[in-house]
């Protein structure tokens, strides 16, 4: 414990190990395709399904209250990134700002988080998958396109599409990274595809009554409904401008490139979210979709618009592995960072001839296809939300404290009104959590408790701060 509150101390790129550093290959526009590729994706091409049977017609509310939270939140991560551009996220702001134990729980948060979110965008884009096959007269069988909370065996084209993913990133950060620009293309042009299809059968009279449920969260534990529950769960939609701060050690131009990358990815989201979900909830009553699977692909189904359904759901297996590479990413650079800090094997911190952690991906990947590969996507996106909410809330106070601490400090990006905009990222995302399902808080804290296990068994007594203590 002697170490608990130590503070980490950023090594310039230059001066890391070379078999510790990683390459500098990315710039703004790769940044940007990173961000939005990770934020549109499960969460608006699947999630409104869920946030619909929550919230009814209001989750188009759900979405501008999860929208701004998400908001604030970026804007404090924009200042962090560009005062702190080293990778790790929020992981390393903490370190670098309050200290290592606070730095240890979000970075198990982030672990949990990212590896959630991989398993579960993968759960995603096996139902677009299981749905395109049937459209197209070759059915998968049931049993492996399911885990088996719903009755299947195990959800194996998750799994492979994990696989697929993880090859891409030991191929070569530089290299995935302009697929990933390509692919994210394909995902924006079948969503305006959507928007433009069902906005001519938009009818008003689908938004009444437009808060069924009301809006706090109310209802049975593991069956809560409202405005405020859906948030919760489609919070899930909006992260993914963070996987951007994870890649600050390879940006060539970090102090400019990542207050790009982040705002900007993160304005683009919002605008695309806000007319897909109108045009959605416009066009077909909300209880024909809510749950779906593959919702926006059934709503044009329904609309009598069988080719445009089929070219989303082919677009959605197309693109929605953008999303798994950059939370993939994201996940084994924080993993990378806490490893070569000495919380976690510093063996696992190595770097392959391309400069990519090898080690890390292939562990990486082996979670979260055992995830992906049982357990259903409400479940995971739940969970991941918590972890989330725990990073956002994090920044948000370091961004605050630096103000306070060195506010002449060198600040490529400023967050205008940090005070207003850290509170409400703050107590928004405390609000937030406290809307999430019950056992997923439960299950969050069960999560926490191991990993604080982990921390004081293994992790305290190697990090570099003990080492240098």
């Amino acid at each position: 414990m002697r170490n608990w509150n130590a503070r980490k101390h950023v090594t310039a790129h230059e001066d890391l190990a070379p078999e510790h550093r990683l390459k500098q290959t990315l710039s703004w526009p790769h940044l940007i395709a990173l961000g939005v590729g990770a934020i549109v994706g499960t969460g608006i091409l699947t999630l409104i399904g869920v946030g619909a049977a929550k919230a009814g017609p209001s989750v188009v509310l759900s979405f501008a209250i999860a929208g701004i939270i998400c908001a604030a939140a970026a804007l404090a991560y924009a200042e962090m990134a560009t005062m702190i551009p080293a990778s790790g996220s929020a992981y390393t702001y903490s370190y670098v700002v309050i200290g290592e134990l606070i730095a240890w729980i979000v970075g198990w948060s982030l672990i949990l988080e990212y590896s959630l979110v991989v398993s579960a965008v993968a759960v995603g884009w096996s139902g677009y998958t299981a749905g395109f096959m049937e459209s197209i007269g070759a059915p998968l069988p049931p049993a492996l396109v399911q885990g088996p909370a719903l009755g299947g065996i195990v959800n194996l084209p998750a799994i492979f599409i994990i696989a697929v993913v993880a090859g891409l990133l030991i191929l070569g950060t530089k290299e995935s990274a302009t697929i990933n620009a390509l692919l994210v293309l394909v995902k924006i042009a079948a969503l305006i595809v959507f928007v433009a299809v069902a906005l001519p059968y938009f009818d008003a009279a689908k938004f009444e009554p437009f808060m069924p449920y009301g809006f706090p969260k109310s209802g049975l534990p593991g069956a809560e409904v409202g405005v405020m529950a859906a948030a919760a769960i489609i919070f899930f939609a909006f992260y993914g401008f963070d996987a951007i701060a994870t890649a600050a050690e390879e940006t060539k131009n970090p102090g400019r490139d990542l207050s790009i990358g982040i705002v900007g990815s993160m304005v683009l989201c919002v605008i695309i979210y806000m007319a897909v979900a109108a045009a959605a909830i416009g066009a077909i009553s909300y209880t024909q979709f809510a749950n779906s699977p593959e919702p926006l692909a059934l709503i044009l189904r329904l609309l009598d618009q069988p080719g445009a359904a089929a070219y989303l759901a082919a677009s959605a297996v197309i693109a929605l592995p953008t999303v798994i590479l950059a939370f993939f990413y994201g996940q084994s650079r924080i993993f990378f960072v806490m490893a070569r800090d000495g919380l976690l094997p510093r063996n696992l911190a190595a770097v392959s001839s391309r400069g990519s952690p090898v080690r890390i991906t292939l562990f990486t990947a082996i979670l979260v296809a055992i995830l992906a590969g049982i357990i259903p996507l409400d479940e995971l996106a739940a969970l991941a939300n918590a972890g989330t909410l725990t990073a956002f809330i994090a920044v948000a106070v370091c961004m605050l404290i630096m103000r306070r601490r060195e506010p002449n400090a060198p600040r490529r990006f400023r967050t205008p009104l940090a005070w207003p905009v850290g509170l409400v990222a703050i107590l928004g995302c405390a609000y937030l959590f406290y809307s999430l399902p019950r056992t997923t808080q439960i299950y969050f804290l069960i999560a926490h408790v191991v990993g604080l296990a982990i921390y004081f068994l293994y992790g305290s007594r190697r990090s570099v701060a003990s080492q240098g203590a």
